[in-house]
């Protein structure tokens, strides 16, 4: 299978692909998220999570801001 990257626009509850593909990047950890397993992102900076942890990492981050 030929893996293409997605580009997405993440809503509040779904995502709309923008750009056909397979995978999107974690924002944080740079890991593959495949479309099928896309659980965690941010609506306000446009940005996918691997996991919680990532997700939460990218939280703390924002609040030492």
């Amino acid at each position: 299978m030929n893996r293409n990257k997605a580009k997405l626009k993440y809503n509040p509850n779904n995502f709309e692909i923008l750009e056909e593909g397979d995978y999107v990047i974690c924002s944080v950890s740079g890991k593959n998220i495949p479309l099928n397993q896309l659980t965690y992102w941010n609506v306000e900076l446009q940005e996918a999570y691997y996991s919680p942890k990532e997700a939460q990492q990218r939280y703390e981050e924002l609040s030492k801001k």
